[in-house]
């Protein structure tokens, strides 16, 4: 592709600036709806979405993912996955309408019914621009994606305040769950431009589906193993429990998932597209790597050092139960950050497989965390999660690389830099924040997050040898593109 290096890196810009927009929307978004409804509303969405997250998982079947990572692709092919993504999603629809019974027997809760009923829509709204967006992103047209999903989340966050607002309690988190996904297909056939054929047979896409598949099985066991703990305090812990956690858990995880699926869509792209090339792959992996790494680390420091001014300010005085929670969850940050990013390794690739066992091996390992925690309440399930997720970097890490032309060791120097200045500069903060005690929150929170980017940001410019890697970055966003160096 001519101009890789330039694309990836506009595009990585276009990215990282839609997820900032889009973490402010979801931010003051929480922030808003904290205010307006209760934490039994957030609980009720939280027990429905731990089981119908699971079907979200078969809703592409890994097919988006197959057609960004292979080489070449038909316009039969892409029409081909277009109507398995329909059919797939009218499925997972019906399944989840069969299965509104059971969940709301399981949480003794009949209020779940109707919820579940209504939440089953989302998979075939998400089924129709599922193609479309993995043809955008294929392209690198990652200004086009942003658009798209920025404008969709503000539509979402917006209607769900005005439901909120209007005292329509739970529906308002009801109605942001579908409008997103609603929104997002119909912006990204208007972006792509594209319609599908008719489905043809013999389009050679079974390639394609076992790779899907496999990622499917991959995202699956992961996401029954991440959700145990929802589905634990749901049941023996109660709704407010969960409520609570839900809204910690939502706040450590917004900066995690906007960084990594912006990071992870131009990375994993651009990465399949010079998986042929490992001397080039090797350097454009680490590069991504430290850029993920230096915007993540700051995000897990204030986390740890300001939880009580963070949720004071972010969600209000009803949710001060959150604070220990959301302070046990904080090292979460560093591992996901660490570990995500491995994902781009091993899908472009193309072993899917590996990445399959490793969450096999994990699965066990992070539920036992759950269970023993549970005792300890919201707290300890926390910090079951965040100790046996940062035990599993080391191990996960050298699993991934083996056989490749990393070391452990690369991985591991590229991570420690930002690791050691994060910790220095939330030493720094926290200082500080000693110094403010007789502050407001919103001002001592200002003033240590300043603290702390300053002192991060000269440590990892100036004593982490990064300048040149900056620049670089600078002269990639050459609109105009020169070629690569």
């Amino acid at each position: 592709m001519k101009d890789l290096k330039g694309k990836t890196i506009r595009g990585g810009l276009a990215r990282m600036l839609a997820q900032g927009v889009n973490f402010w929307v979801r931010l003051v978004t929480l922030m808003i709806l904290a205010r307006l409804l209760n934490p039994d509303d957030f609980g009720l969405i939280g027990m429905v979405t731990a089981f119908t997250g699971a079907l979200s998982l078969f809703r592409d079947f890994g097919l988006s993912s197959a057609a960004i990572q292979r080489a070449t692709i038909s316009g039969a092919q892409i029409s081909m996955l277009f109507w398995l993504n329909l059919l797939i999603g009218l499925g997972l629809c019906l399944v989840a309408l069969a299965m509104a019974p059971a969940i709301s027997a399981f949480y003794r809760e009949p209020r779940l019914t109707g919820i579940t009923a209504a939440l089953a829509l989302g998979f075939v709204f998400n089924s129709l621009g599922l193609q479309h967006a993995s043809l955008l992103q294929r392209e690198m047209r990652f200004t086009a994606m942003a658009v798209v999903n920025s404008a969709s989340l503000i539509a979402a966050g917006a209607l769900a305040i005005a439901a909120a607002a209007g005292g329509l309690g739970y529906w308002a988190l009801v109605v942001m769950a579908l409008v997103g996904p609603l929104f997002i297909s119909i912006g990204s056939w208007m972006m792509s431009g594209w319609v599908p054929g008719k489905p043809q047979r013999g389009t050679g896409v079974g390639s394609m589906i076992h790779f899907g598949g496999i990622l499917t099985m991959n995202s699956l066991v992961q996401y029954a193993a991440n959700n145990v703990d929802k589905v634990l305090i749901g049941r023996f812990l109660g709704i407010d429990a969960l409520g609570i956690y839900g809204r910690a858990y939502q706040l450590v995880s917004i900066p995690i998932d906007n960084l990594n699926s912006a990071a992870g869509e131009v990375a994993f792209s651009a990465l399949s597209r010079i998986q042929d090339e490992p001397a080039r792959w090797k350097s454009y992996f680490l590069k991504g790597y430290s850029l993920l790494l230096a915007m993540t680390i700051p995000i897990a420091a204030i986390c740890a050092v300001a939880a009580g001014d963070l949720i004071q300010v972010l969600l209000g005085p009803k949710w001060g139960a959150a604070v220990p929670v959301f302070r046990a969850l904080t090292p979460l940050i560093v591992a996901l950050t660490i570990i995500s990013p491995l994902g781009w390794l091993i899908y472009s690739l193309g072993m899917p497989a590996r990445g399959l066992k490793m969450a096999i091996v994990i699965a066990p390992i992070l539920v036992a965390g759950f269970v023993l925690g549970l005792p300890f309440g919201p707290v300890g399930v926390a910090y079951g999660y965040s100790v046996v997720m940062v035990l599993w970097i080391v191990p996960v890490t050298a699993w991934a690389v083996h056989g490749t032309n990393l070391s452990l060791g690369e991985v591991l120097q590229t991570a420690s830099r930002p690791l050691g200045f994060g910790a220095t500069a939330g030493l720094a903060a926290f200082g500080v924040g000693l110094l403010c005690e007789s502050l407001p929150p919103l001002a001592r929170l200002a003033i240590q997050s300043s603290v702390l980017l300053v002192v991060y940001g000269a440590l990892l410019y100036f004593a982490g040898g990064q300048k040149q890697l900056y620049m670089e970055v600078l002269r990639g966003l050459n609109f105009r593109g020169r070629g690569e160096a």
